[in-house]
């Protein structure tokens, strides 16, 4: 019987992923005199994912990654304008309203009767709680877990200290990487709803659903049906 009902934050519960598409399409548009989009775009990706271990993920990770692609690929040209311009398209970011995805509220109004609900989400701390803050959701959670990253070992960890058993948990996310495999693999229940845009870092090819133990829908308001069919089984 399930218990908890887990939700990854950026792209589950609202708006994030667009507004580093943005930062990328920026980004380019700035070396464009020095290499086209394409090269920008990979030599960003493959930055980002080795500062991994160093800076975390978030908008800070994100911000010095473009920095440092933006020297790199200028070998050195780049100056404060550009820097500047990097600046405040992160400073803009900072600033953006939490906008809830379509069906988020109802649904979440729906589950709180029947479920305990928490949140766990990769990020920087302050930014996660600005944004959980300016979503008005606080009340609807009993935990809100930002973690450096979503393994199999992190959410076992989580579930110990809330003295959760894996059949008692479900996680919804839009990232099969981090939020649904990772789930499945200590025996939990997992729920993918994909986002149209997502990190190609966090993208998995070749998987399907059901015989991968997970269950995918489209859009957040069909997560009562799902969690209905589980517990029908």
């Amino acid at each position: 019987m399930i218990r908890w009902i887990a939700f990854d934050a950026d792209d589950t519960l609202w708006e994030n992923e667009k507004y580093y598409h943005q930062g990328q399409v920026q980004l380019a548009a700035l070396l464009a005199p020095y290499q086209p989009a394409e090269v920008v775009e990979a030599t960003l990706l493959q930055i980002e994912t080795g500062n991994l271990p160093w800076y975390g993920y978030g908008i800070k990770s994100f911000g010095l990654s473009m920095i440092e692609t933006a020297i790199q690929l200028s070998h050195g040209e780049v100056g404060s304008i550009e820097i500047n311009t990097i600046l405040r398209h992160l400073r803009n970011m900072l600033e953006q309203p939490a906008e809830l995805l379509p069906g988020v509220l109802e649904t979440i109004e729906i589950l709180k009767n029947d479920f305990r609900l928490m949140v766990i989400t990769k990020g920087d701390l302050l930014d996660q709680e600005r944004k959980l803050t300016n979503s008005k959701m606080e009340k609807y959670f009993e935990a809100y877990e930002v973690v450096s990253d979503k393994l199999d070992e992190t959410y076992a960890r989580i579930l110990s200290r809330h003295d959760i058993q894996p059949k008692e948990f479900l996680m919804v996310g839009n990232s099969l990487r981090s939020d649904i495999l990772p789930v499945v693999k200590i025996g939990a229940y997992g729920v993918y709803i994909p986002h149209s845009f997502t990190w190609a870092h966090e993208q998995v090819i070749g998987t399907s659903s059901h015989n991968d133990g997970y269950y995918q829908i489209e859009s957040f308001d069909e997560l009562p049906g799902v969690i209905a069919k589980i517990k029908s089984l």
